[in-house]
């Protein structure tokens, strides 16, 4: 070995050499050499032949320098940077790493990405927090028992065809609190009341209803006025669906309370907003599709676990239920019948017909139920009333002379004078009345 050789050891290879030099001192022994370095005698032996032949070199591993035989083609990481820099130059390297095995087949570990992602400057490594860490609730034990909701805006189609999609649009997403799954999701203009209906409604169509939602304070969702608080009677079209449908409706404190449909949320925002550029979806129709077909029942297989227990706790509905569904799922708001027998709902009039399938009198309160197609329903104890609307206002109440509208069309006819019916009060006695002075 050259007497001048620089050698570049690591500070475990320097302490190796030093005992081993020790060693062919004769100032420790095998056993002791050892125990210091943590080896077996036999590797103690290897080293010291090892040193004996190269000297410091002897304790250097021999494929210092060398050429891994586990390196990537210099072709492959060549073609996955160009992929990344031009294709996946903002997504994140787990979903990066899964483009690049299926749609360029190149099949690189998630930690390699990560580091071409890295050199190249397209991604941030995190640094470690000092924030206090979140204890997860544990989740509920069957599939059905729970089901976490919320709505999301973001620029879901990032910017592409804004003028039918707008710049921002709400997924609606349900997630099953046992397994993690989105059992549903749908994107819509808006979270209001309409929307979310239609989505519960094709839910429960679907899968049957849960046995609870766990949801925010939203508009949508919860009375927030004050008064709210002492009179319980107050609720929202949702809550007096869902209280219909015997579904409890759970309103969590914070975000992080339902945290699971929180985290999905931020999880679609980075991976969806990247498969529908990919896919060149840029509707909504097209998005639900998409979302229905393909990527749910992906994201699904990759990431949904295992529950606690086999049973689904959902509860089927049958035929009379499901078609029940129309109507609890109906904006429904009272109103009061006028003296003409007509309606007034949002500045339109609505007038009875004569015929009716059930009694009906003035100022009797009815239901107006807007349902999901538009269509409007008169409702009376569980009855739909017949009625046509009005081109206009009409010019006055009038007092009609019919006292109710009934199931039988007014009849002019009169009984005769000798009619069973007219003696009764023709031959009964009269009380006298007759006034006392006291």
């Amino acid at each position: 070995m050259d007497q001048n050789e620089l050698i570049t050891m690591t500070r475990k290879e320097a302490r190796r050499y030093e005992t081993i030099k020790d060693l062919l001192a004769k100032k420790i022994d095998g056993t002791e050499a050892a125990k210091s370095l943590g080896l077996s005698v036999r590797q103690i032996k290897r080293l010291k032949i090892k040193v004996k032949l190269s000297g410091a070199k002897g304790t250097i591993h021999g494929n210092r320098g060398k050429k891994s035989n586990r390196r990537i083609n210099e072709k492959t990481i060549k073609k996955a940077r160009k992929y990344l820099n031009e294709i996946y130059h903002d997504f994140n390297p787990l979903l990066a790493q899964e483009h690049l095995r299926d749609d360029n087949d190149i099949n690189l570990s998630k930690e390699t990405i990560r580091r071409l992602m890295i050199s190249e400057k397209l991604w941030q490594p995190r640094k470690k927090s000092d924030a206090k860490k979140h204890f997860w609730r544990e989740r509920k034990d069957n599939y059905g028992e729970m089901q976490q909701f919320d709505g999301s805006y973001h620029n879901w189609f990032e910017g592409r065809n804004e003028s039918e999609v707008g710049l921002e649009q709400c997924l609606l997403l349900a997630v099953d609190d046992a397994t993690g799954r989105p059992t549903k999701a749908k994107f819509e203009y808006n979270e209001g009341v309409i929307p979310v209906f239609r989505f519960w409604k094709s839910y429960l169509e679907a899968n049957g209803a849960p046995l609870a939602i766990y949801l925010d304070k939203f508009s949508t969702y919860k009375v927030n006025h004050k008064n709210a608080v002492d009179n319980k009677e107050l609720m929202t079209q949702f809550q007096r669906a869902m209280d219909q449908l015997g579904v409890e409706v759970i309103h969590a404190n914070s975000p992080q309370a339902k945290g699971r449909v929180e985290k999905m949320n931020g999880t679609f925002q980075r991976r969806l907003v990247k498969e529908m550029r990919l896919a060149k979806i840029n509707t909504l129709a097209e998005a639900n599709i998409f979302l229905e077909k393909i990527f749910i029942p992906k994201f699904n297989k990759q990431f949904a676990v295992v529950p606690k227990k086999p049973a689904d706790l959902h509860r089927r509905l049958d035929k009379k239920r499901i078609n029940g569904l129309t109507q609890i799922f109906s904006v429904q708001s009272e109103r009061k019948i006028n003296n003409d027998y007509t309606v007034r709902f949002k500045n339109n009039y609505y007038q009875l017909n004569e015929i009716q399938p059930t009694t009906v009198c003035k100022k009797d309160k009815v239901i107006m139920e807007e349902h999901l197609d538009g269509g409007i329903k008169i409702a009376l104890r569980n009855n739909y009333l017949n009625y046509f609307r009005l081109p206009e206002r009409p010019k006055k109440e009038i007092e009609i002379k019919l006292i109710a509208l009934t199931s039988r069309k007014p009849s002019n006819w009169k009984p005769p004078f000798n009619h069973p019916w007219r003696q009764q009060f023709l031959y009964k006695k009269q009380p006298i009345l007759s006034a006392t002075n006291k």
